[in-house]
C-alpha cells in the first residue's frame, strides 16, 4: 500500500473507510475498495489484486467497483495488450460528489415547495415544517455555488489547477 504508514495502520485506514462509508449506506466492501486505492502506492489496482489485498471474492469486487463508478468515485482503466480491469480514484470526485449533493438540494428544494402549495391555509403546523425545511434548502441551494467558486480559487491560487 502507501509507503508512511505500517501495513497495519494502512489496514486499518481501509477497514475504517469501510465502516465510515457503511454509516452512508454504501456497502462496506464498496469503501474497503475505495480506501484502499486512496492508499495504494499504484495509480491504478487490477480487480486480481483487489480480490487478494482485501480477501474479497472476485464477485464482491466486481459488484462494488460496479458501484463505486455508479457513484463517481472511481472509474476502470483499460490498458494495452491486458485482458484486465483496473481501477483508479477518479479525478476531481470531491467536486463531483458536491455536486451531486447540489442536485439533491435543488431536487428536495422543489418538492418541498410543492408541499407548502398543498397545505397553505388547511394545516398551518404542515405548511410550518415546511417552510423550516424550505428555507434551509433554500439557503444551501444559494450557497453551494459560491463554495465551488471559492474551491475552485484555492486550487489556482495553489497551483493544482
Amino acid at each position: 500500500m502507501g509507503s508512511k504508514g505500517t501495513t497495519t495502520e494502512l489496514n486499518q485506514f481501509v477497514e475504517d473507510m469501510g465502516i465510515l462509508l457503511e454509516k452512508s449506506r454504501v456497502p462496506r466492501m464498496a469503501g474497503k475498495i475505495f480506501g484502499y486505492l486512496l492508499v495504494s502506492e499504484k495509480s491504478e489496482v487490477s480487480t486480481d489484486e483487489l480480490v487478494g489485498e482485501l480477501q474479497a471474492s472476485r464477485g464482491s469486487v466486481s459488484t462494488m467497483t460496479r458501484l463505486l463508478i455508479q457513484m463517481g468515485l472511481v472509474e476502470r482503466v483499460g490498458r494495452p495488450a491486458e485482458r484486465r480491469d483496473f481501477f483508479r480514484v477518479k479525478s476531481e470526485t470531491w467536486s463531483s460528489i458536491l455536486n451531486a449533493r447540489l442536485e439533491q438540494i435543488i431536487e428536495l428544494h422543489e418538492f418541498i415547495e410543492r408541499g407548502m402549495s398543498l397545505v397553505t391555509a388547511k394545516n398551518p403546523l404542515a405548511y410550518n415544517r415546511l417552510r423550516e425545511m424550505h428555507e434551509f434548502y433554500e439557503f444551501f441551494e444559494r450557497e453551494f455555488p459560491a463554495l465551488f467558486e471559492r474551491w475552485e480559487g484555492y486550487q489556482k491560487q495553489s497551483g493544482r489547477k
